[in-house]
């Protein structure tokens, strides 16, 4: 038996025991996220385009609205750099599963999402509304309910993947639903007339109202469609005390009336975006 022989078995068992290290710390690093972000020096924040939780300068492409202040004022209290990573809401779930990012900004708490992310305490609260061009003749003068737009002669347009989506394939039954892949492709939709109605966040579509008094009007139905928390979501490897401590820092946030003014600041940004 030569040297390199007797080597093989030593060699092996360094290997494996090298290997089982290495696990055990990929094991113990997931199960502290912080920890794990500060000696990254940083929180990657996935980004999904959505005014005015998140926002990005086309010309700059600096991100903006109060999703993104609060990730980066968290980012700061851990004591690194945001940063944020363009995704789209098909993959926003899956690149938190498979920890391309840490935090998924602006998610709908739903039960379908529960299952695949942890979230935290909501920043904000959703619902769905539908706007729609009040000199559009299909549609009667005054929009009270779903029924004054739920029928064959309606294409409502929303934006693919989303809670609002979910929310009008649930419940339109005859209306036609026009799916494109952003909030620009929507809006354009509606205002084009390539789309009669718009189903959109109730405060985004708030916003795109006040960029269009001359035509827009919004219908919100009663009761509620698709109220929920919009929260960051987490791998659900994140420990309950990570979790904890992010949930008490927005709480801390909403206390203080910052994220009141967050939301202010983004609508302004967003309403100067349209102009």
């Amino acid at each position: 038996m030569n040297h390199l022989t007797k080597l093989r078995p030593f060699a092996a068992l360094c290997c494996a025991a090298t290997l089982g290290m290495a696990s055990a710390s990929s094991a113990l690093a997931a199960e502290h996220t912080w920890q794990s972000v500060k000696e990254a020096g940083e929180l990657r924040c996935g980004a999904a385009i959505a005014t005015p939780y998140v926002m990005k300068n086309p010309r700059t492409n600096d991100y903006s609205g109060f999703f993104v202040e609060v990730c980066r004022d968290f980012a700061e209290h851990l004591g690194v750099e945001a940063t944020f990573v363009d995704t789209n809401w098909d993959n926003l779930v899956a690149g938190v599963q498979s920890e391309r990012w840490d935090l998924a900004m602006a998610l709908n708490q739903t039960p379908e999402r529960a299952k695949a992310v942890a979230f935290s305490e909501p920043v904000s609260n959703y619902e769905v509304s539908f706007l729609y061009n009040k000199e559009n003749s299909k549609l009667p003068e005054t929009v009270d309910g779903l029924e004054d737009i739920d029928n064959s002669n309606i294409t409502v347009a929303v934006m693919s993947g989303t809670v609002q989506d979910k929310a009008v394939t649930a419940n339109l039954e005859n209306a036609n639903i026009m799916r494109l892949p952003g909030m620009d492709e929507t809006r354009l939709a509606v205002m084009s007339r390539r789309a009669d109605v718009l189903a959109d966040a109730n405060d985004t579509n708030l916003l795109f109202q006040h960029a269009n008094p001359e035509w827009a009007e919004i219908m919100t139905p009663n009761p509620p469609l698709a109220r929920q928390g919009v929260a960051f979501g987490l791998n659900k490897s994140t420990p309950e005390a990570d979790i904890q401590e992010l949930n008490e820092f927005i709480l801390s946030k909403k206390e203080a009336g910052e994220v009141e003014e967050m939301i202010d600041e983004a609508a302004k940004i967003a309403i100067e975006q349209m102009e």
